[in-house]
């Protein structure tokens, strides 16, 4: 059930080991003294974010974050924004995905003249401030790097669908949660620690290694090149794979699908909806035919990379996620592929 709350971005409550932080903090690292504030807010260059730990929320304005990867699933967007501007919801979607990625879980309230860039104009079902792990977990993430800039590690889709919506735009606020503070590090070592930890992708579509100084410096789908492959995944979710806390998921399983060739993708047609699923379904199926312990990409094995133990989990093709996913733009709750088609048909 849906409860009011006030949704906020100017006052935020003790979470973990941070504290409240009524504005924003501005500090040079040495001067940070290992305390952290909990949340900040504004934009001066990333200064305000040095003192940042890990846990921490930030407000940040979108425009700011920078990528970590060369490309998107465009389709995945397609969705979003079809969902968004051609929606048959009660609340559009994009205010529940909005209060999902700032902690607030689901969209309590909304009316017609609510918008994005007036979080005070809509309310989410749990309140600034008394956020839990739950509604803390589905957060999109960042790491702060040099000069306190931020970098985005997950949530290049879901930040490029706000910035592409017509109430979106680079202005518009979110707040992101830290994986980690690398502020003190030099660029190149920066980037070295990024790699390590699989906090960035720097493979392009056809699987070749991209240079990290030549990724996007923001979000926004003019950005980013077209993975079809990671389109392709996105859609397999809960149906061939549980989505997990690995950074770049449907990238590895994407990978996989254009080098392993696990199936025929020459008669894929992604503009039509039966050779769509017809396709969903193949790949799905061969992700759940593996071993949980095949390695898949990058070290990763099929269980690393949530492999479901049966298609569908286990349920036939004309219930579970797969059905769901197979609904027309006609019915009155499409699917996911229905919506990234409608929008592509009025672009």
């Amino acid at each position: 059930m849906r409860r009011s709350a006030i949704s906020a971005l100017t006052t935020l409550a003790l979470l973990g080991a941070g504290t409240l932080a009524g504005t924003p903090a501005v500090a040079a690292p040495l001067a940070c003294g290992g305390i952290s504030t909990g949340s900040f807010s504004g934009s001066a260059g990333g200064s305000e974010y040095l003192c940042a730990q890990e846990g921490d929320l930030l407000d940040v304005r979108i425009g700011d974050v920078h990528a970590t990867q060369p490309s998107l699933g465009y389709d995945e967007v397609y969705y979003k924004l079809g969902r968004y501007t051609l929606g048959k919801d009660e609340i559009n979607k994009k205010f529940d995905d909005w209060c999902e990625a700032n902690g607030q879980i689901e969209a309590e309230t909304a009316s017609e003249t609510s918008s994005l860039k007036d979080p005070a104009s809509f309310t989410c079902a749990q309140p600034v401030g008394s956020e839990t792990a739950e509604s803390i977990a589905p957060m999109k993430t960042v790491v702060v790097g040099p000069r306190g800039e931020l970098y985005l590690t997950d949530g290049h889709h879901t930040l490029t669908s706000f910035y592409e919506t017509p109430d979106g735009g680079p202005d518009m606020h979110v707040r992101l949660r830290v994986l980690g503070n690398l502020s003190n590090l030099s660029e190149s070592a920066f980037w070295a620690e990024m790699e390590k930890n699989k906090w960035v992708w720097t493979r392009d579509v056809d699987g070749n290694q991209v240079s990290v100084q030549s990724l996007p410096k923001g979000v926004g789908l003019a950005n980013f090149a077209d993975d079809k492959y990671r389109s392709l995944l996105y859609f397999a979710r809960d149906i061939g794979f549980a989505p997990g806390s690995i950074p770049f998921q449907e990238f590895y399983w994407g990978a996989w699908v254009r080098d392993a060739s696990p199936v025929d993708l020459s008669g894929w047609n992604n503009n039509d909806l039966t050779s769509y699923l017809s396709t969903v379904k193949s790949v799905s199926q061969a992700q759940t035919a593996l071993p949980g312990n095949a390695v898949v990409d990058s070290g990763f094995t099929a269980t690393d990379l949530g492999v479901l133990t049966a298609w569908n989990d286990g349920k036939a093709e004309s219930k579970g996620e797969f059905a769901k996913l197979s609904k027309p733009y006609t019915d009155d709750k499409p699917g996911k592929i229905a919506y990234s088609l409608a929008y592509k048909a009025t672009l």
